[in-house]
């Protein structure tokens, strides 16, 4: 049974005694029947303005939490007092009850627990002494009926003893509901004998399989819901370090030992003080979150989307920090919160764990337990790590180091009244001891270790060591980045990238990312790569470039963590130019020498360049799921095939009639067939061509040139395997607007551009090559989609259809993007290219940007040679390799102005099609 609630001036939420009196005069004066309307209304009345004083209530302390959540579950209990009080003495009296016939009402569920959101569900069990008879079920009914009206949403549950009984022994979720109940009002007596019974009936006995039970559906919860607490968007009631989470540890407190209050878990030794008032402030924040979302959607809303992040952070009082927003340091709370749900979950559901082994063994094995030995001072039992003595860590704060690298070791874990002591003396981890040799060289060998360095750093960080030995580390810890494209927050992402790096060293990743596994083995220094990747994000968060900033605090870790002038210059260069590799490859034309070039001049030396690969990598796989595919692995591998080459041979291999040849050579030996049709079709080709397009696509483009030489239009859609997209190749008379009404079709048919290659023929012909996906990153693969797609580009491409309007018609694949602001900019450089203008257009994404942007160069009368799209969430980063009508670079200041205008018109304004 759980204590009455109590809160403030429970009569500014609703006055029983008024409502009682109010509905007694209106059945007195109209009798039971025909006073219903107008109690229902009195009743509606009280319920909205309990609702509006509640709500008062959350914006006069927008972080009470556990305050709003009371008040709510107060208001339905009066009103159900109310009303069964109504209908048992005026509208089914007492009088008509049969003898011996009792009836409860118990609150279960959360509604039992006291605490409810403004719009959760009501929970109501109604519980018999027996069969139940026909005045019982009529009151049931009454009241159901009644609560309907007031438009509450019920759950409900009719049974006597025994059938509550009988059913909570069969199913995990009834039981779980019962143990929460809660009396709210009618036959005291047989709630006490429910609970009685509940307890030495179903739970006696079971507790060891109640606890296994509830930790697996826990675990399958976590997956539902994306097995991390650091997801970005998180849901705040079943999310992994969520209210939930609270709730199954007090469930399992209350079927164990019986408690009545989450206080109580101190009482029987499952939790200490200091760990219960870290639970009531995280319960009380999650509640505060949780009741606002109930409160600005005006429905049971629990998932904290970014739309929603913004409006609960100014609520509760968040504001901007330089280098951070409100939403920034409002959802770091709250991850902050989920970390230590996720360490009282750990320190609980381990000393539970000791609770149940002290319970002797009995039979034939009692006299059997495994003996404990000495590590390095530690004691070894069961599988655990465990500080000898209470002052162990106050004596030497390294050891706070020392005992997660013998736990990696050795594959044990931390005892759990360990855990507690590291958490207790986490603060005496100051400067001496974050200079020590010996704490130093102890880290490193945790983040670099050949087990799973992923794991132990998790536990590392949830302790709280990871960030006070590290304490920039410490800054970015539940840090999220506000944005659609990052799903996880700072520190997650890192630990999630360190893991990945050992999970190639391992091999285990071969199929998924094999030029990493071929040159992870031939680096210099594989600590200086796990210290980049440990570091690449280490100054996000703060006002500037965070790649600048993150360099300079390289260089002064780096030589604390034991690495020598070398590896340190690598390191600062790997975090200042981490994001180099990615941005050259998906923003930039591989074939164009100069990309390659540049690309060279920075990066210097074949070491750096693997290493960036594989910092690259898994960067950008720690994101989350779905961010690597295999377009992305071609590009980076494309990228790194011609740095390399060009590294090791330099200029002389590097000129542009030698690449022309090996490329006429490699599609020559795919067949015999294909060597006749580059002597007969290649001379119309250009040089730009062959250099820009593989093997495969070459061989593809030169058999559909000879099959289409008599037709005006000539449309192949393929499914691409090897790039993970649809290949489309357009070939057509070449005119003014082709590009941007091929990308219309495109669009029309529910396609996403990411990389197009145009290229004209010397006898006026376009040759178009693009690559596509739906907008969810996958690929048409289906007949009748890639059919779907050709009649879409011919009709774009006949005029048979105003593109612009039906395109601006479409909804957005992802409407939450509109939480987002992305300041349009347009970046010229007329020097990553010998032979045309880069333009770089960043904007928000949305239905058709590509479409538009290509419809606003070919107004602005320019020729579009590539056009290569990358996306980052919510903004998309497209960029244009442009010349004018003759073949020329853009210069001219007014000219790139103009141009300048038309585009960012075009990521905002929806202009109507003209042509």
């Amino acid at each position: 049974m759980n204590s009455v609630i109590r809160i403030p001036s429970p009569r500014a939420v609703v006055d029983r005694r008024d409502l009682v009196l109010t509905i007694d005069k209106l059945t007195q004066a109209y009798g039971a029947t025909k006073a219903r309307p107008f109690v229902v209304e009195v009743l509606r009345t009280a319920l909205a303005e309990g609702r509006e004083e509640i709500a008062r209530r959350l914006i006069a302390k927008p972080s009470a939490g556990h305050e709003v959540a009371e008040a709510q579950a107060f208001l339905v209990d009066q009103l159900i007092r109310v009303i069964h009080d109504h209908i048992v003495n005026n509208v089914h009296p007492a009088a008509a009850r049969p003898h011996g016939e009792r009836l409860t009402i118990m609150a279960v569920g959360g509604y039992g627990r006291g605490e409810m959101a403004p719009h959760s569900d009501v929970d109501i069990a109604f519980l018999t002494s027996g069969k139940q008879a026909a005045w019982c079920e009529q009151v049931i009914e009454a009241m159901l009926y009644m609560l309907w009206d007031l438009s509450l949403k019920i759950g409900h549950s009719s049974r006597s003893l025994d059938d509550m009984v009988r059913m909570s022994k069969a199913d995990l979720t009834i039981r779980t509901a019962m143990l929460e109940g809660r009396y709210v009002w009618g036959d005291q007596d047989l709630y006490e004998e429910a609970r009685v019974r509940f307890f030495k009936d179903v739970v006696s006995g079971t507790e060891r399989q109640f606890v296994i039970e509830k930790l697996a559906e826990r675990e399958e919860r976590h997956k539902r819901m994306g097995d991390s607490r650091y997801v970005v968007e998180p849901n705040v009631k079943e999310g992994k370090g969520s209210l939930r989470d609270l709730h199954t540890l007090y469930w399992i407190g209350k079927y164990i030992h019986q408690v009545r209050a989450p206080s109580e878990l101190v009482d029987v030794g499952l939790l200490t003080t200091k760990e219960y008032r870290a639970f009531r402030r995280a319960e009380a924040f999650f509640w505060a979150v949780r009741c606002h979302l109930h409160t600005i959607t005006n429905r049971a809303e629990d998932r904290l989307t970014f739309d929603l992040q913004r409006e609960v952070a100014a609520r509760m009082n968040f504001s901007d920090r330089p280098g951070k927003s409100a939403v920034e340091r409002f959802m770091q709370m709250f991850f902050l919160q989920a970390k230590v749900v996720g360490s009282l979950t750990g320190v609980f559901l381990a000393q539970l764990d000791e609770q149940f082994a002290k319970r002797q063994p009995r039979g034939l094995l009692a006299g059997f337990r495994a003996k404990q030995r000495l590590l390095k001072g530690y004691v070894v039992f069961g599988g655990r790590l465990k500080a000898p003595t209470d002052d162990w860590f106050a004596a030497d704060p390294v050891r706070m180091v020392e005992i997660f690298v013998l736990a990696e070791r050795e594959g044990l874990e931390i005892h759990p009244e360990t855990l507690r002591l590291i958490g207790r003396d986490a603060v005496l981890i100051r400067d001496d001891v974050r200079r020590d040799k010996r704490a130093n060289d102890l880290f490193m060998e945790l983040l670099t270790s050949r087990r799973n360095p992923e794991i132990a750093l998790r536990s590392f960080n949830e302790t709280g060591v990871f960030g006070r030995f590290v304490t920039e580390f410490g800054r970015v810890n539940a840090q999220m980045q506000f944005d659609m494209y990052h799903h996880y927050t700072v520190d997650e992402h890192t630990i999630r990238a360190i893991g990945l790096v050992s999970r190639i060293e391992k091999g285990e990743l071969a199929g998924d990312h094999p030029l990493s596994q071929d040159i992870i083995h031939k680096i210099r220094s594989r600590r200086a790569l796990y210290v980049a990747v440990l570091l690449h994000d280490i100054a996000k968060g703060r006002q500037g470039d965070h790649s600048v900033l993150g360099a300079e605090i390289a260089r002064k870790l780096c030589p604390r963590f034991g690495l020598d002038a070398d590896e340190t210059e690598l390191v600062s260069w790997l975090v200042r130019h981490h994001l180099l590799l990615s941005a050259t490859a998906f923003k930039r034309d591989l074939s164009d020498g100069k990309t390659i070039a540049d690309f060279v001049e920075v990066v210097q030396s074949v070491d750096r360049l693997r290493q960036l690969t594989i910092l690259t990598v898994v960067d950008i796989r720690a994101v989350g799921p779905g961010t690597w595919n295999s377009w992305k692995r071609q590009l980076i591998a494309t990228l790194y095939g011609a740095a390399e080459e060009r590294l090791r041979l330099g200029h002389a291999e590097f000129g542009r009639p030698k690449r022309v040849e090996a490329k006429k050579a490699a599609v020559a030996a795919l067949s015999s067939s294909l060597a006749a049709l580059i002597d007969d079709i290649g001379p119309i080709m250009g040089d730009a061509y062959w250099i820009a397009e593989p093997e495969d696509v070459i061989a593809r483009n030169l058999v559909q040139i000879v099959a289409s030489k008599d037709d005006p239009l000539s449309i192949f859609t393929e499914y691409y395997p090897a790039r993970g997209a649809t290949l489309v190749t357009v070939i057509a008379s070449d005119h003014p607007g082709l590009f941007y009404r091929i990308a219309g079709g495109i669009h029309l048919a529910g396609g996403n551009i990411i990389d197009a290659r145009i290229h004209t023929t010397r006898t006026g012909r376009a040759v178009d090559n693009f690559l596509i996906q739906d907008p969810l990153g996958r690929p048409f693969m289906e007949e009748s989609q890639l059919t779907r797609l050709a009649h879409s580009i011919e009709s774009a491409l006949a005029n048979r259809i105003k593109i612009l309007p039906q395109l601006v018609a479409r909804p957005d694949a992802r409407p939450r993007a509109d939480a987002f602001d992305v300041r349009p900019r347009v970046v010229f450089d007329n020097k990553a290219s010998n032979r045309f203008t880069v333009v770089e257009v960043n904007a928000r994404d949305r239905p058709a940007l590509l479409n538009r942007l290509a419809h606003g160069l070919f107004e602005s009368k320019l020729m579009v040679h590539s056009a290569h799209i990358a996306t980052y969430g919510e903004r998309a980063a497209d960029t244009f390799y442009v010349t004018d009508l003759l073949g020329e670079k853009l210069t001219a200041p007014a000219r790139l102005k103009t141009l300048e205008r038309r585009l960012i018109e075009a990521t905002t304004e929806p202009e109507m099609e003209t042509a």
